[in-house]
């Protein structure tokens, strides 16, 4: 994997020769939201914003000073790039719309699981720029530490794209659709499904008139020793050393089926990690041996 390095000097230096660049939405949603704020805040002109909920398009529009649509036809073709960000079910069917009337301008999307492909049948220029965070329209993110994954058709849409994310990104990678594919997997892992595990956790506090609040300092130290040791050394609890007396403990006072399931599973899981952990350091220290 190719890291772009792309310091603030080369910004800066972006900004002096007129690389801004002008560019038209099409989503407004809490990725569209916070990618929006950034690339206008770092001096590119955002021209459209379309979006199929008219509140959606005017509220963002009015941010960045841009044109709400609601009609993707109404769309000019006087941008220098068209960033789709929007649900992948309709993401091709939106590009195919927009392809009718906008000619030899970059499309790229925002999308982690979705190949550059999608774009082929459609346009001559296209590429990726997916930002690796979980967003929201409420609470803007500073996109300089996020890790943004490119890929472009040709070296020209590439240079155009790894710029344009440089302008507001201090991490800049270069990833192919199909390892793409596997980072997104990873990160609904990371992502999604902890804070499935919140959102139990948070239901089954609630049932016993215990605030959810609680539970923080302990979220946040888990995630702060990630930075410190790798996932599997950092891992404890009754799974771990597979207690079976805390465990069926635990299993008895779940009521619902399907969060048994997920206790269990996921408790085999982390034991079975962990004795394959343990294993491969007994053959490491025998080979040193």
């Amino acid at each position: 994997m190719l890291r772009v390095n792309l310091s603030a000097f080369f910004c800066i230096f972006a900004h002096i020769n007129s690389c801004i660049l002008e560019i038209s939405f099409i989503g407004a949603g809490n990725l569209a939201t916070n990618l929006a704020h950034a690339l206008y805040h770092a001096g590119h002109h955002i021209l459209q914003v379309y979006s199929r909920t008219q509140h959606s398009a005017e509220v963002l529009a009015e941010a960045v000073e841009a044109e709400p649509l609601t009609d993707l036809g109404l769309m000019t073709d006087n941008a220098d790039v068209y960033i789709f960000s929007v649900t992948d079910r309709v993401l091709e069917e939106l590009i195919k719309e927009l392809a009718e009337t906008v000619k030899g301008k970059v499309f790229l999307h925002t999308a982690g699981s979705i190949p550059m492909r999608v774009f082929e049948p459609y346009a001559e220029r296209f590429g990726v720029l997916y930002p690796m965070q979980t967003f929201s329209k409420t609470t803007l993110v500073d996109f300089a530490d996020i890790p943004c994954f490119i890929e472009a058709s040709d070296s020209a849409t590439f240079a155009v794209i790894s710029n344009l994310a440089g302008t507001v990104s201090r991490q800049i990678y270069e990833m192919d659709s199909d390892r793409r594919r596997y980072l997104h997997l990873a990160a609904v892992f990371a992502c999604n499904f902890t804070n499935h595990c919140y959102a139990i956790a948070e239901e089954m506090l609630r049932c016993h008139q215990i605030p959810f609040e609680v539970m923080l300092p302990l979220i946040d130290r888990t995630a702060q020793k990630i930075h410190e040791l790798s996932p599997q050394e950092s891992q404890t609890g009754p799974a771990v050393r597979f207690d079976t007396n805390v465990m069926d403990k635990h299993l008895q006072l779940l009521d619902d089926q399907m969060t048994r399931s997920i206790y269990e599973l996921m408790s085999e899981d982390i034991h079975r990690y962990a004795t394959s952990n343990s294993n491969s350091r007994v053959e490491s220290e025998e080979n040193i041996k």
